[in-house]
This record gives structure tokens, sequence and C-alpha cells, in this order.
């Protein structure tokens, strides 16, 4: 098996806060992060697949194909959004990189198994060059 990667990137606001709680309670657990006029960052997408080679074309995959279906299930909706109030799945869940990389893969598994052959294996979302989540499926 082999393992490809795209990359992308995306600029997006966001900010944390759960309803359940109190104003206090949000402002000591995320701090900064709390204030609801948000604030950005310039997201680095890291979308892995797997599968064999194709003998006909050596590809796992055709990497146009890949960017179009990124560019259409996650670019197209995040990018230069506010995620709290522009992007349905974070109305309810908190846009942490956790969710935000946990939302992507539920977007773009069922295009790439549909398209055959290749397999989603990780997504990685870097929200800072310090900072990452990867999340590889149930």
């Amino acid at each position: 098996m082999i393992l490809l990667t795209r990359r992308a990137t995306f600029s997006a606001s966001h900010y944390y806060w759960n309803p359940d709680w109190s104003e206090e309670q949000n402002q000591v657990v995320f701090g900064r992060c709390a204030n609801r006029n948000g604030h950005g960052h310039n997201y680095t997408l890291e979308v892995t697949v797997t599968g064999p080679v194709s003998p006909l074309s050596g590809f796992v995959v055709d990497l146009k194909w890949l960017k179009d279906v990124i560019e259409r299930e996650v670019l197209d909706v995040y990018d230069h959004r506010h995620l709290n109030h522009e992007v349905p799945e974070f109305a309810t869940l908190i846009p942490t990189t956790e969710n935000i990389a946990v939302s992507i893969w539920k977007r773009l598994e069922a295009p790439v198994t549909a398209a055959g052959g290749a397999q989603l294996s990780r997504i990685r979302v870097y929200e800072t060059g310090d900072i990452f989540a990867e999340y590889r499926g149930e």
C-alpha cells in the first residue's frame, strides 16, 4: 500500500464557546479564544489516501481529482468563513482544530470511497506551525 498526501490551505476565523457554560467558565477554559468576535488562522490541511498503485495509471488516486474534491467539499465551505456562523457543523460544535479535522474527514470520506481504489487514511489540520490535529477515522 502507498500513502499519498495532498496539501491545501484555507483561512478562517472562529471562537471557542460552550453554550452550556457561563461566560466566566468559557473565559477560564478558553481564554482569549472565547472572544465572540473571533480570531483567524491560516490553516494547512493534509489529506492522505491509501491504496494500491493502479497498473494502468501508476496512481493511487488522480491528484487533480483529489484536489477538486478537497476544493468542493472543504475549501469552498471553509475558506474565508467564520466557522461558527457560516459552516453548518459548527453551529453546534466548537470549531477546535480537533473538531475541524473530524469534520473534514466526514466531508471527504464518502467521495474518496465512492471513487474506488483508494481509502481516506488521515486528515491533518495545522492551526499554526506548532499545533496540528490528526484524525484517522474510527
